[in-house]
């Protein structure tokens, strides 16, 4: 028997108008553009509802900040919560990193700056952040970061399910029956 919790829920409201048909990736962006992801004193640096929270210790908040919209720019997916990229660029904040974050965050800013925009973080749009990495993409910085993100952020087993990845299957006899044969589009 089912049960319809539809009269606990408040109704649906139409959205406003200046919202009305953005994409949530925009609508995080416009947050973090606007401050809605906050820089929590020295170190540390949170979203505001506490989906996801971050310390730094040798980098400063700021370039994590930027980090974690780089990753998300560089290896975009919608159903992928902010925290995820969080851990993947977790890595970066490091003393043996340090010179490289402050130098590629820095070429990031100034790439953002020669095409009108304040620094690389407010900028609202994705394709014109995309543009920006572009015009550093031949940097170690961005390089680096770039191949890091395969392993930091794929290999979360939390986000496999996202992508339909049952992890490795030798432990469980192998693909051969377990679905390696059910192509039936082919």
């Amino acid at each position: 028997m089912k049960h319809s919790h539809a009269t606990r829920r408040p109704p649906l409201r139409e959205p406003s108008p200046e919202l009305a048909g953005i994409s949530r990736r925009e609508l995080l962006r416009r947050a973090f553009a606007t401050g809605a992801m906050t820089v929590i004193g020295a170190g540390f640096i949170a979203a505001p509802d506490a989906a996801w929270a971050a310390e730094v210790t040798v980098i400063t908040p700021e370039q994590m900040a930027t980090l974690v919209q780089m990753a998300r720019d560089t290896y975009p997916h919608d159903r992928i919560a902010d925290k995820f990229y969080v851990v993947a660029v977790k890595g970066y904040d490091s003393e043996d990193n340090k010179a490289m974050v402050a130098e590629g965050t820095a070429a990031l800013d100034e790439a953002a700056k020669a095409q009108g925009h304040e620094n690389y973080a407010s900028i609202g749009w994705e394709e014109d952040r995309v543009k920006v990495l572009q015009a550093v993409e031949g940097t170690t910085f961005f390089q680096t970061v770039r191949a890091g993100l395969v392993t930091g952020l794929y290999n979360q087993k939390d986000i496999w399910p996202l992508f339909g990845y049952e992890g490795e299957s030798f432990s469980k006899g192998g693909y051969i029956n377990r679905g390696f044969d059910d192509i039936d589009w082919l």
